[in-house]
C-alpha cells in the first residue's frame, strides 16, 4: 500500500467534507447522514457532501474509507456490519484496525417484520408455522453475511426452524419484497417500516433490543428476549475516520459532531423518524466496537453461522 499523505492546517476545515455512506439513498445510515448534513455548516464551518458507495454489504464504502487520505476530509458512516465483514475474511481490510470511531450517533434495535395480511400474529405463530412447513418461509435480507442475515440465521438456530435466506441489494428492496409477498419475513431498521406499521400494511413480531422501543407506534412490540429467544444484538451508527488522521483534526471533528448530535433540532428529527440518538465519544465508541466485535465472534462460532456464511459466500 502506498503511504498516505496528510496535509492539514490550523484553519481546518477549509473545504467541504466528504461522508461516504455504504448503503443506498433512503437507507437508515443515509437518512442519518443527511440529517447531520443540515447542521454541519453551523458546527463545522463547512458542508458535508454525502457520497453513496454501495456494494459488498458495505465493503466497497469501507474499503474506500480505509485507504482515504487521513486529512479529515473523508469520513464514513459505519454500522455493526463493519465488524462482521472482516470476521468472514471477505473484506480487504480489518476495519477494526483500519478505522477509528469518531462518535456514535444513534443506536437502534432491528425489528422482524411480516406482511400484515399474513396469518402470524406473534413470533410463536410464525415459529410454529415454520416447523410444520420446513423450508417454505423466506427471509429477505440486504446481502449474504449482513447483520439482517445474521439475525435471520440466529432465529433459525434458536427456534430450530429452517427458512430460506434471500439476499437483496438493500433494505428498501427487502421491504418491497415483503409487501409484495415475494418473501415472508425481514429484519430491518424500525425507521424504515414505521409508516407501514402505522398504516397497517406491515406487522412487527419482535424487536432485537434488550428493551422495548419507546416510540408510541412501536412500543407495544415485545422483544425476542421476552418471547424466549436470546437475540439481543442491536445496530448502531458511528462516524468513522481513517486510522492515521491527526489527533488535532480528530478532536476538532469530534467536537463538531458532538455539537451536531446533541443539537435539540437534530434529536427531534431523529426521534420523529423513529431513531434514538445515543451519543458516545471516541473512546466509548472504541470500547463498544471491541465489545461488540467479541460478542459477534462468539455468536458466529457458537451458532455455526461463520462456516455457513463462508460457504454461502463462495
Amino acid at each position: 500500500m502506498e503511504p498516505k499523505t496528510v496535509t492539514t492546517t490550523n484553519k481546518y476545515p477549509e473545504k467541504p467534507i466528504n461522508v461516504i455512506v455504504p448503503f443506498s439513498i433512503g437507507s437508515a445510515l443515509d437518512m442519518i447522514a443527511r440529517s447531520l448534513e443540515k447542521t454541519a455548516p453551523k458546527y463545522l464551518g463547512q458542508p458535508l457532501v454525502i457520497l453513496n458507495k454501495t456494494g459488498g454489504g458495505g465493503a466497497v464504502a469501507w474499503n474506500e474509507l480505509s485507504t482515504a487520505n487521513p486529512d479529515g476530509y473523508t469520513l464514513g458512516m459505519t454500522a455493526i456490519d463493519t465488524l462482521l465483514l472482516p470476521q468472514y475474511g471477505s473484506s480487504k481490510y480489518n476495519y477494526l484496525t483500519a478505522l477509528d470511531p469518531l462518535v456514535q450517533v444513534a443506536a437502534s434495535p432491528m425489528v422482524m417484520a411480516v406482511q400484515a395480511t399474513q396469518p402470524w400474529k406473534s413470533l410463536d405463530d410464525l415459529v410454529e408455522y415454520a416447523k410444520t412447513h420446513p423450508g417454505q418461509l423466506k427471509f429477505g435480507n440486504s446481502g449474504v453475511g449482513t447483520f439482517p442475515h445474521v439475525l435471520g440465521e440466529m432465529l433459525n438456530h434458536a427456534a430450530g426452524i429452517s427458512t430460506k435466506q434471500v439476499p437483496f441489494n438493500g433494505a428498501g428492496e427487502v421491504i418491497t419484497a415483503v409487501l409484495g409477498e415475494h418473501v415472508h419475513i425481514a429484519f430491518v431498521n424500525p425507521i424504515l417500516v414505521k409508516e407501514q406499521v402505522k398504516s397497517g400494511t406491515l406487522r412487527i413480531l419482535a424487536v432485537t433490543g434488550e428493551h422495548r422501543m419507546t416510540d408510541p407506534i412501536l412500543a407495544q412490540i415485545p422483544t425476542f428476549k421476552e418471547q424466549g429467544f436470546d437475540i439481543t444484538l442491536t445496530n448502531w451508527t458511528v462516524v468513522a475516520i481513517p486510522k492515521e488522521t491527526p489527533v488535532e483534526v480528530k478532536n476538532k471533528l469530534a467536537e463538531g459532531f458532538k455539537a451536531m448530535i446533541t443539537d435539540p433540532e437534530f434529536i427531534k428529527n431523529m426521534n420523529n423518524a423513529g431513531l434514538v440518538v445515543e451519543y458516545l465519544g471516541s473512546k466509548d465508541s472504541q470500547d463498544k466496537w471491541l465489545k461488540d466485535n467479541q460478542k459477534l465472534a462468539t455468536t458466529l462460532q457458537e451458532t455455526g453461522l461463520l462456516e455457513l456464511i463462508k460457504e454461502q459466500k463462495k
